[in-house]
């Protein structure tokens, strides 16, 4: 892993001057805003059961659909098509130290954005006459929600970049891999064909894999170890599919 940070700083800087980068970050940025808003004038005009940032977290899922997928789709898509990654594997680095790099920087540039978004709290915090308003636990659950889930996000963003050489096909199909992951895998809960018994251990697979009941738990402060381990093991084994697959192209090549 010798160089790891050196690709990880060129991946940074790479981003940074990306103009795709600027898009998803003022999108981003802006959606958000629009959603803060609205909760704040839906809060200030009626009381609500839940607290504000509650809601606020449970609607990561439609930035996260755009954002990740721009933020991953040029990383190894743009480099087989220009040929510069076989270039870059004939040097001593490896394809392990290429994906983690590209992983790390992706990942860096997501924790940014989202923790823009405190920015919001902060002045609401500042400005507010009702604490109620801001409620630390729900709070800090959700933010620590973010940087957990958005390990597995990323690295299917990567994964989905590592199978084309179209950085397009590979926003697509990153976006569809997440779709599957945290709107199908609570469409696929309720399907009456997994209500029977012989199906309760595919049951219990999809229910453990529900992106939103892991959201709910951290807003109410709950850390349940076994969701730790599924974003972890997801990331490391989603990031290993896409080292494994990047060394079988080299090998058919």
């Amino acid at each position: 892993m010798r160089h790891f940070f050196t690709i990880l700083a060129h991946e940074i800087r790479v981003l940074l001057v990306n103009p795709s980068t600027y898009l998803a970050a003022v999108l981003f940025l802006l959606l958000m805003g629009f959603i803060f808003t609205g909760l704040l004038e839906n809060y200030s005009g009626a009381p609500q059961d839940e607290s504000l940032a509650a809601v606020f977290f449970q609607l990561f899922w439609i930035p996260v659909f755009f954002m990740v997928p721009l933020l991953t789709m040029k990383s190894i898509a743009e480099e087989r098509r220009l040929g510069t990654l076989e270039t870059l594997l004939t040097t001593p680095v490896t394809t392990t130290e290429v994906v983690l790099g590209k992983f790390g920087a992706a990942y860096a540039l997501y924790l940014l954005l989202w923790s823009a978004t405190a920015g919001f709290f902060f002045i609401l915090s500042r400005f507010a006459q009702n604490t109620l308003f801001i409620d630390a636990v729900p709070l800090l659950g959700g933010y620590a929600f973010i940087a957990l889930s958005g390990l597995l996000f990323i690295a299917i963003g990567i994964l989905a970049s590592s199978f084309s050489r179209n950085q397009a096909i590979a926003g697509l199909l990153g976006f569809v891999l997440l779709f599957a992951l945290v709107i199908g895998t609570r469409f696929l809960a309720d399907v009456d064909a997994l209500q029977l018994d012989v199906m309760a251990p595919l049951l219990a697979a999809v229910n453990y894999a529900q992106v939103f009941t892991h959201l709910d738990d951290f807003t109410r402060g709950v850390v349940d170890t076994r969701q730790v381990i599924f974003y972890l093991s997801g990331t490391t084994l989603t990031l290993l599919l896409g080292i494994l697959g990047i060394e079988a192209r080299q090998v058919h090549s």
